[in-house]
């Protein structure tokens, strides 16, 4: 994980905010943590991934993907002509939508502009 998210986690942790995770993050870390480093991957294996989702499950809140989440995803796309591979954050938009969280935390600002209902903070000003 990069510097300025484990220091921006490690922040909001000690200052008792509850930081929560969507399955999507873990497969999506997955992806990137397997993929090899000259792809602009971490090159690891399946079993040091599985180690470190395991650590992330026990560490963060999980919240449960459910039916609203995709038919939220379905009215973002479509109310904001999302294409391509947009849809991933958007869908990370609509689960945030329907747990009613307010505050992103990413290195990718410009993604999730598009919605205003939503705070972004990018972790190096934490």
């Amino acid at each position: 994980m990069h510097d300025a998210a484990l220091k921006a986690v490690a922040k909001l942790f000690s200052d008792g905010q509850n930081i929560c995770l969507l399955p999507q993050n873990l497969i999506e870390f997955w992806n990137v943590a397997t993929r090899p480093a000259d792809k602009n991957g971490f090159g690891w294996t399946a079993n040091q991934t599985d180690a470190e989702v395991t650590v992330l499950e026990s560490t963060f809140t999980i919240l449960p993907d459910t039916p609203a989440i995709y038919t939220e995803w379905r009215r973002l796309v479509a109310d904001h002509s999302v294409l391509g591979k947009q849809v991933h954050d958007t869908r990370i938009v609509a689960a945030m939508n329907v747990y009613q969280i307010t505050r992103l935390l990413t290195f990718n600002a410009a993604d999730f502009r598009r919605f205003s209902n939503i705070v972004l903070i990018n972790p190096t000003t934490v």
